[in-house]
């Protein structure tokens, strides 16, 4: 399914990320074009399937997770393995290069879904 980008990630720095011009000083999800603030994980550095419910319901084709500026935060394997079943791309990146992921899926019609760690 090709969707058109409604979304983009405008800019990153440690600690913030600006989508569409709004700057946001935590966590977030990006689901259908709409950003979700302040995203919390159950184990803190580890998403796992119940953090991103959300995101999964929505059917993207594919999820990018943005692990952090240097790359700390970790994927469980449960997720990994839930995506492979349900035929999602899991692509998992430090925060910076994620952004240029998702920007560049979003462009070329894919229907993408991500959520970013702004921290470590």
């Amino acid at each position: 399914m090709s969707l058109k980008c409604v979304t983009m990630i405008d800019r990153f720095r440690f600690g913030t990320i600006t989508v569409d011009g709004q700057p946001y000083n935590s966590d977030i999800k990006i689901i259908h074009g709409s950003v979700v603030t302040d995203w919390w994980r159950g184990s803190g550095h580890i998403v796992d399937v119940g953090d991103v419910r959300d995101i999964l319901q929505n059917r993207p084709d594919v999820v990018v997770i943005g692990k952090g500026d240097p790359g700390y935060m970790k994927v469980a394997d449960s997720l990994r393995e839930y995506a492979g079943i349900n035929g999602i791309e899991l692509i998992e990146e430090n925060t910076r290069a994620a952004i240029h992921t998702f920007n560049r899926l979003c462009k070329a019609g894919k229907k993408v879904a991500a959520g970013f760690h702004v921290g470590c």
